[in-house]
C-alpha cells in the first residue's frame, strides 16, 4: 500500500471517529461539518450516479466517466484486469453482504469478487437502474428496456420477470420494508412483489421515484411534483413535511422536487432534489442546503451513507460530504461545533426552509436522470437533458 493511500485512509478513519463523540440531539443540516470536491479540487469522475463502500473502506463511485475508487484523497479510475471491460457506463452499484461488488450499467450487469468479473447474459443490453440485496441474499436488479424488467440473481444465474409488459418501460427503484416485503417502483406504478402473489398499487398519472423505508420500517418514496408518499394501512398517503424554523408551516408537495432519497442510521431523511439542493428531514422538520451555502451543485445524482455515518451527496457539479463533529456546547437546543464546514465562507449561514429561496439558481448543461419524467436513450448521452 502506498504512503499516500495509507495516510488517506488513516485521515479518513480519524475523521469518521469524531462521529462517536457527537451529541445524540437531532442535528440540522447546517450543524454538520461539510466538505465538497469540485473540478478545482481535482474531482474527475463527472456525474456520479451511485456510491458504495467496500470492506477495505474505499468508496466506489460509478458514473459518467466510469468507475472510480476514492481513498479520501484521490479519485482513481478502476478497470477490470486481463483486458476485460465493463459492458457500458456504470449507473447502479451494490456491495452485497459477502463483499461482492455489483455493477449495473447502461447495457448490462456484472459482479466483481476481487479476482473475477462475472457477466449475466440474461440482462445483456438492459439499463440496470437499481440494485438491492434482500434478507435472503438474493440480488435484485431493476431494468429499463422494452419492456421493463425485474431480475433476480441466485447461485450465479439471473432470471428476469417482465409480466407481459405490466411494469411499463422500466423498474426504477426497490426497497425491502420492515416486514420483509419487497417493493418495486415502475413506470406502471408501485408493485408489492414478495412474499405472495405480485400486486400493483396504482399511482395515477405518476411513477414512483426512489424507494426507501422509514425508521419504523414503512415504505417511503418520492413522486415527481407530488412530494413524498408512504404506504401505510394498506394505502398510499402523503408524508407531510414542516419547516424546521417554522414548525407550523407545512411545505407544499410541489416544492420538494425529490430526486434521490436516503434514510440515515439516526432515522433522518435526506432528499436530493432536482435543482433545489439537499433537504434534510428530522422528526418531520425540514431544512435545506444549496449552492448558496457551499453545496457543490443543486441537482442530485446520488446519496450514500458510509460505515462511519458520513453522508455523501453527488451533484451535477461535484461531491459533498456531511459528517457529525464533537460537540463543544449545547445552548437552547442549538449545537455548536468547532468547525462547521471547510468549504462554506465564514459569512454564509445555512438558511431555513423558504419557498422563495428556490428559484432555480443554476441551469446545468448536465442533468441526472429521473424516472417518471424521463426516458433515456440507449446510449448514455449524459450531456443532453433527457426529455
Amino acid at each position: 500500500m502506498s504512503r499516500s493511500l495509507s495516510w488517506g485512509l488513516l485521515a479518513w478513519a480519524l475523521l469518521g471517529s469524531s462521529v462517536s463523540a457527537a451529541n445524540d440531539a437531532s442535528l440540522e443540516i447546517g450543524q454538520f461539518a461539510h466538505t465538497s470536491w469540485t473540478v478545482r479540487d481535482g474531482y474527475t469522475p463527472g456525474l456520479v450516479f451511485s456510491i458504495v463502500q467496500t470492506r477495505d473502506s474505499y468508496l466506489w463511485l460509478g458514473g459518467e466517466y466510469g468507475l472510480f475508487r476514492f481513498d479520501g484523497l484521490h479519485f482513481t479510475p478502476w478497470r477490470p484486469p486481463n483486458g476485460e471491460r465493463l459492458p457500458s457506463t456504470p449507473y447502479s452499484l451494490l456491495v452485497s453482504r459477502d463483499g461482492t461488488l455489483w455493477i449495473g450499467t447502461f447495457e448490462g450487469l456484472v459482479s466483481w469478487d476481487g479476482s473475477k468479473l462475472t457477466n449475466y447474459p440474461e440482462i445483456d443490453k438492459g439499463f440496470v437502474t437499481s440494485l438491492i440485496e434482500d434478507r435472503e441474499g438474493t440480488i435484485w436488479a431493476g431494468v429499463l428496456g422494452s419492456p421493463g424488467k425485474l431480475c433476480e440473481v441466485r447461485a450465479g444465474h439471473a432470471r428476469c420477470h417482465a409480466r407481459a409488459g405490466a411494469f411499463g418501460g422500466f423498474v426504477w427503484s426497490m426497497a425491502e420494508d420492515g416486514d420483509g416485503t419487497l417493493w418495486a417502483g415502475a413506470e406502471s406504478g408501485l408493485w408489492r412483489w414478495r412474499p405472495g402473489t405480485p400486486e400493483r398499487i396504482e399511482t395515477p398519472g405518476m411513477s414512483p421515484g426512489d424507494l426507501i423505508t422509514t425508521s419504523d420500517g414503512r415504505l417511503l418514496f418520492g413522486m415527481r411534483g407530488a412530494g413524498l408518499r408512504r404506504f401505510a394501512n394498506g394505502r398510499i398517503e402523503p408524508y407531510p413535511l414542516r419547516a424546521a424554523m417554522h414548525p407550523g408551516e407545512p411545505i407544499a408537495d410541489k416544492d420538494i422536487k425529490s430526486n434521490k432519497l436516503l434514510r440515515d442510521r439516526d432515522g433522518g431523511i435526506w432528499i436530493g432534489t432536482d435543482g433545489r439542493g439537499l433537504i434534510h428531514v428530522q422528526d418531520g422538520k425540514a431544512d435545506t442546503f444549496t449552492r448558496a451555502e457551499g453545496l457543490s451543485g443543486n441537482v442530485a445524482c446520488s446519496l450514500f451513507e458510509d460505515r462511519e455515518g458520513n453522508i455523501w451527496f453527488a451533484s451535477e457539479r461535484g461531491l459533498d460530504r456531511f459528517r457529525k463533529e464533537a460537540v463543544v456546547t449545547v445552548t437552547d437546543s442549538v449545537i455548536f461545533s468547532p468547525s462547521r464546514t471547510r468549504s462554506r465562507p465564514p459569512s454564509v449561514t445555512p438558511r431555513p426552509w423558504s419557498r422563495s429561496r428556490f428559484r432555480r439558481t443554476s441551469s446545468p448543461s448536465s442533468r441526472c436522470p429521473w424516472s417518471s419524467q424521463t426516458r433515456p436513450a440507449r446510449s448514455p448521452a449524459i450531456t443532453a437533458r433527457w426529455p
